[in-house]
């Protein structure tokens, strides 16, 4: 007789479900258009130039395979100027968190369209949904501020940025699977605008024109197809003032809250630096003095400390559903900022300072770093530059 682990007895229990085929009706062509941001990339000469029925075979393909249907076939045809999806391969419930989002993507054009009415939409900006997230066996939920416009242009990939790629690093040094990440980086975009990476301060003033999308996306996305909370974590200052004004309670970096999307249902929610903000904060450039290296090292390390704990705490929620929040945040601050802390300035100067393991260790090492290390949990130095919008 033979044990089956928890991965097999998940790919059996998905083998066993995937068997249905769903047909859903999209909507018109102007309604698809529009939802899947087409053409994704053309100026003249496309990118890749996909049909507007192959572009959203592309999407709906990448959401099926990050939900664990390897197998599963999309193929969308357009009928009388009606757009349909038929997927073989996944369970029949799957087109209700699809149709989910497309209906809250409607909401988004209505606030896009708002917008550009009161003269706030700018040129280079694209409305684009979380499209290719894993719609049904989701771990967990990232709240951000808005995509890069690469993401949509060129990678034509949701989870494909500088932003997702090093959080999806830090959930693998917690012991994430890197090709289960997908299933914990479902995000929500509180601008859901694919606009230049810079473009942080000019966003700042489109929230309230999304607040019905962001409501909807959020009801829908922090339940599992059990009905159980999923937990969220909250990134950047922009996501978590909005946090406070949607919902009410004050997220800190490592603070812990509850909200209520929903009737009855009570999702915990962790603060956390955006994942790029590392980058600004270990800019020697962002301090003054001849000592600016050190403060950009002492600074980088204590914001290291907090992202590995904050996806540390992501991991051990979305993994071990029911888990009690405060005790998985306080296992988690324990382990890289006191029993793991040469784990953490290793990692720093690896992905920061692109510095080999073995100069990562020999640097660790040294006196003063040893000294930064025993104030990972103090305040950081105060850098001279104010930090970007993320």
């Amino acid at each position: 007789m033979f044990k089956l682990t928890g991965l097999s007895l998940a790919a059996l229990t998905l083998s066993a479900a995937a068997h249905a085929n769903v047909d859903l009706k999209l909507g018109s062509t102007e309604r698809v258009t529009r939802l899947f941001a087409y053409p994704n990339n053309c100026n003249v000469v496309c990118f890749r130039n996909w049909t507007l029925e192959q572009t959203v075979e592309h999407y709906l393909t990448q959401s099926v395979r990050r939900d664990g249907y390897s197998t599963a076939k999309v193929r969308v045809k357009t009928d009388n100027d009606q757009l349909y999806a038929d997927i073989s391969g996944v369970p029949k419930s799957y087109e209700k968190p699809l149709a989910a989002l497309l209906n809250a993507g409607d909401l988004a054009y209505t606030g896009a369209k708002k917008l550009n009415v009161d003269g706030k939409w700018a040129y280079s900006w694209n409305l684009f949904l979380p499209l290719g997230m894993a719609l049904e066996n989701r771990k967990s939920v990232e709240l951000l501020h808005f995509p890069p416009d690469y993401s949509l242009t060129q990678a034509q990939d949701y989870l494909r940025s500088a932003t997702t790629d090093r959080w999806a690093t830090l959930l693998t040094n917690n012991g994430i699977p890197t090709d289960q990440t997908p299933g914990y980086q479902t995000i929500i975009d509180i601008a859901p605008i694919a606009a230049p990476a810079s473009a942080g301060k000019d966003l700042e003033g489109v929230y309230d024109y999304f607040k019905d999308y962001q409501t909807t996306m959020v009801k829908e996305v922090s339940q599992n197809a059990r009905g159980d909370a999923l937990p969220m974590v909250a990134f950047g200052a922009p996501v978590r003032n909005w946090i406070k004004q949607q919902y009410g309670p004050t997220v800190n970096v490592l603070g812990l809250a509850t909200i209520s999307p929903s009737a009855g249902l009570k999702v915990p929610v962790l603060g956390s630096n955006h994942p790029s903000y590392i980058w600004y904060a270990a800019n020697p450039e962002s301090y003054t003095g001849d000592d600016a290296q050190a403060q950009a090292d002492a600074t980088g390390l204590k914001v290291m400390g907090q992202d590995l704990s904050a996806a540390c705490w992501q991991a051990g929620m979305g993994s071990k559903p029911g888990t009690d929040p405060a005790v998985q945040l306080k296992s988690c601050t324990q382990t890289w900022q006191v029993t793991r802390k040469e784990k953490t300035c290793e990692l720093f100067y690896t992905s920061i300072r692109n510095l080999t393991p073995e100069q990562a260790v020999a640097k660790c090492a040294t006196t003063p770093i040893q000294s930064q290390l025993k104030q990972l949990q103090a305040p950081a130095p105060a850098a001279v530059i104010p930090a970007p919008a993320l």
